[in-house]
């Protein structure tokens, strides 16, 4: 059964709100703002924003054939790269900090040529299955899983059993651990624990001889106790068929001699 704990909707199509281009990236991927030239003039200083407060990140200015920067923000200088023929704009070495809005917008005209909505998303870490040993018993006819990572960020983490989604938990914009129990009564290869995001995911399958029991081990056990259950019967029916024979014999040789008893007095009389 679906379990979901905490919803979250994070944007990753190509275009969203009100026209704004969006995108999702992974961290380290450089990510391209375009800017057209057609609408810039000759001398026109273009501003690059970024955020909900509008941060000066560069400050571009067109010249007769080509676009020059002449103001970078210290926190892009390193990682903000100009094409000097098409004015594109390449933020390289991408971090999850620099998820936001990004404006292009001219100084000269006071008008916004460009929005790009990008996600830089962090490289999922594998998520750990261990057994609850609070809960497991070897004895135990069932057996309890967690599932965990640590130190995650809008990130579902899902139990699977096949391609069917058993329980799910998922976290936005918020750096914490995660844990998903399972109780289940065997283990088995389709058992999977998925952590992923939009962009990604990674998959733990569990260790069966380690965590809990396996199901051909539960099914070796009925077979035992089965085969045992017909053992028992077999004796009983032995048992009881001797006991039958025993009492027919019985009954056979108490006729007899009551017959040779009923002969004796037969001839006594005469």
């Amino acid at each position: 059964m679906f379990h979901p704990i905490v919803f979250c909707l994070c944007s990753w199509s190509l275009i969203g709100v009100f026209g704004t281009e969006c995108l999702s990236v992974m961290e380290g991927d450089p990510v391209t703002l375009n800017i057209d030239l057609t609408e810039i003039q000759r001398d026109e200083v273009i501003m690059l924003k970024f955020g909900l407060k509008d941060a000066l990140i560069a400050e571009l200015k067109r010249g007769e054939n080509q676009i020059t920067l002449i103001h970078v923000n210290e926190r892009f200088r390193d990682r903000l790269k100009l094409d000097e023929k098409t004015g594109s704009l390449t933020i390289n070495n991408t971090r999850t900090t620099d998820s936001g809005l990004y404006k292009v917008t001219s100084m000269n005209k006071e008008t916004q040529l460009n929005m790009l909505n990008i996600t830089v998303y962090a490289h999922l870490s594998v998520p750990v299955i261990s057994s609850n040993s609070s809960h497991y018993s070897s004895s135990s006819s069932s057996c309890s899983l967690v599932c965990s990572v640590l130190n995650v960020s809008d990130v579902t983490l899902s139990w699977y059993k096949g391609i069917s989604v058993l329980s799910s938990i998922s976290v936005c914009d918020l750096s914490i651990s995660l844990s998903l129990p399972l109780e289940i009564q065997c283990l088995d290869d389709s058992y999977s624990c998925v952590l992923n995001n939009p962009i990604s995911n990674q998959t733990t399958h569990p260790n069966n001889t380690e965590l809990c029991h396996t199901c051909a081990g539960m099914s070796v056990v009925m077979l035992a106790i089965i085969y045992s259950a017909d053992l028992v019967d077999e004796k009983r029916h032995l048992f009881l068929a001797n006991k039958a024979q025993e009492f027919r014999s019985s009954r056979s040789k108490n006729e007899t001699l009551l017959n040779k008893v009923t002969k004796l007095s037969c001839l006594q009389d005469i």
